[in-house]
């Protein structure tokens, strides 16, 4: 099932698209109990497909990211955080900071999963019963923060307002039995800058899921970015990185386009 959420005319609601199109109100609490109604909708705003409050991002977790960046492949997952502030939805823009300024902000198309429960030492084989759904992120980094300035601020260089966008959907895990098997891109004002498969991943998702939850306690609704395939602009020769201008989008299989204008 593809889940969106959008700006109804009482706030933000859920619906379900239909196979003829169409859209149907969705009841209830999207973490906890929550059912398909029969009421057709008329569509407003799309937004991000959920507001997380917590935000867990994993680095160099695509063999052929990590080598172009000339690291060895992780013992175990690296991870990091964004700010839940960095969220933005579908088509609104990504927007380059000013007051800190960033003249080398960069893409990276990811996989992002949903937690539909609270997760405390999650076993790998029981990893897909917490899951939610899937969606499309773009984990925009301001590669000059990340790299060079204050001594490698991945957290800062990653939480900039807008520098997370989601979408456009969230598709429950019936509709994609392997998330390890998608093509997976980016593309920048229409020309292809990355085209891999999640298969490519170094840790899969579940034990993704289970690492992160060991020892630790995950809220439901606990966003996961799962890492970003080679092709990204800092790894470019000359390095490419996002202008006001520009329009970047991330395709992944089964679940769609996320596309967002920069500004």
């Amino acid at each position: 099932m593809k889940l969106l959420r959008h700006l109804s005319p009482t706030g933000p609601a859920y619906a379900a698209l239909q196979p003829d199109g169409t859209a149907r109100a969705i009841t209830g609490d999207i973490l906890g109990a929550w059912r398909v109604t029969d009421e057709v909708v008329t569509l407003g705003q799309r937004l991000a497909p959920i507001a997380p409050t917590t935000i867990m991002c994993i680095g160099l977790n695509y063999a052929k990211h990590a080598a172009e960046g000339g690291k060895p492949p992780p013992e175990r997952p690296l991870w990091f955080m964004k700010l839940p502030g960095a969220v933005q939805h579908p088509g609104e823009p990504i927007h380059i900071p000013q007051k800190q300024r960033s003249t080398r902000v960069d893409y990276e198309a990811e996989l992002a999963i949903v937690l539909r429960r609270t997760a405390h030492n999650v076993p790998r084989a029981a990893a897909f019963d917490y899951l939610l759904g899937y969606t499309c992120a773009n984990d925009v980094s301001a590669r000059d923060w990340q790299r060079d300035f204050g001594g490698g601020q991945w957290n800062h260089a990653k939480s900039f307002d807008t520098f997370c966008p989601l979408g456009p959907v969230l598709v429950t895990p019936d509709e994609i039995p392997n998330p390890n098997a998608l093509r997976i891109r980016s593309v920048l004002n229409g020309t292809v800058m990355q085209d891999s498969n999640t298969a490519d991943m170094i840790f899969d998702v579940p034990t993704l899921i289970e690492f992160l939850t060991a020892d630790k306690t995950l809220p439901a609704g606990t966003l996961i970015l799962t890492g970003t395939p080679e092709g990204v602009g800092f790894a470019r020769k000359p390095p490419v990185w996002l202008q006001a201008g520009d329009t970047i989008a991330v395709e992944i299989e089964g679940i769609g386009t996320l596309s967002n204008p920069v500004v």
